[in-house]
């Protein structure tokens, strides 16, 4: 875990403003941490710990406990923001498709873990936790709150475990999509394709190759203005092998699905 300490404030920013949101991006392979002022700047550095598995949602060794000694060494915040990967509504998980295996994505589904995350209030939990107000989304959804413009239809596309998705119309998040468990290849899914283990076995010229495939199946699908790629693979993407795509398209640091967390708390 990294050291907390205080980072350059925003331009004409000389005291942070409250609230304090305290944002956390639950990923496959690592869980994530900070606290942001009311403009939206950072406070304090990131902390970080690997996800270890099996994860339950809750008990000693749960997400909740794990965040929980996660967030400790960080200032104190005023509320919560979450980013889960999975379908989440009204702060509630309705699926899990990383923590329900044994030893992670790729490994065999445990029942009884499919059992403690299926309709899991983990907004509620987290609350409870930790004494403050908590809002729990989707983590495509939080990254591509902190990145959008504003304008037509925007598509966000979070690649990492597996491939994260969101949607937004000028400025407004649309209902979420699993869009990762849809098929793409093969009878395989596009988190089957896209997602770190593929890249693993299939080396980043491959991997490459299928991103720009998936790219041209959502352009024919959604028709979108623009489409941001995200996550902490989207640095692997090969800009040069775009081509005309390229024009609409935003490679965005890995950092927003902290920064969106403070979104959360604007709708």
């Amino acid at each position: 875990m990294s050291t907390v300490r205080t980072v350059t404030l925003t331009p004409g920013e000389d005291t942070p403003e409250h609230p304090f949101t305290l944002s956390i991006d639950v990923g496959g392979t690592g869980l994530k941490a900070s606290v942001l002022s009311k403009t939206g700047s950072m406070v304090a550095d990131r902390v970080r710990v690997d996800t270890k598995y099996p994860l339950p949602p809750d008990g000693e060794s749960g997400l909740v406990a794990t965040l929980v000694a996660l967030v400790k060494p960080l200032p104190e915040a005023d509320r919560v923001s979450c980013g889960f990967p999975g379908m989440v509504r009204n702060g509630t998980v309705l699926s899990a498709p990383h923590f329900v295996c044994k030893k992670g994505p790729g490994s065999a589904v445990d029942k009884k873990l499919a059992e403690e995350w299926d309709n899991f209030d983990l907004a509620t939990a987290l609350s409870t936790a930790l004494g403050k107000p908590t809002k729990v989304a989707n983590d495509a959804d939080v990254q591509g709150a902190a990145v959008v413009k504003g304008k037509g239809l925007e598509v966000v596309i979070t690649l990492g475990t597996g491939m994260g998705s969101a949607f937004f119309m000028d400025g407004h998040l649309m209902p979420h999509l699993e869009l990762g468990h849809h098929p793409f290849r093969k009878d395989e899914t596009y988190d089957d394709n896209l997602g770190e283990l593929a890249r693993k076995q299939k080396g980043d010229e491959t991997w490459n190759h299928r991103v720009r495939e998936a790219i041209a199946n959502l352009s024919a699908l959604f028709f979108y203005d623009h489409l941001y790629l995200g996550g902490g693979n989207a640095r692997r993407v090969d800009r040069d092998e775009l081509g005309d795509a390229l024009e609409r398209i935003t490679v965005v640091d890995n950092t927003a699905g902290i920064l969106g967390g403070i979104k959360l708390w604007d709708v």
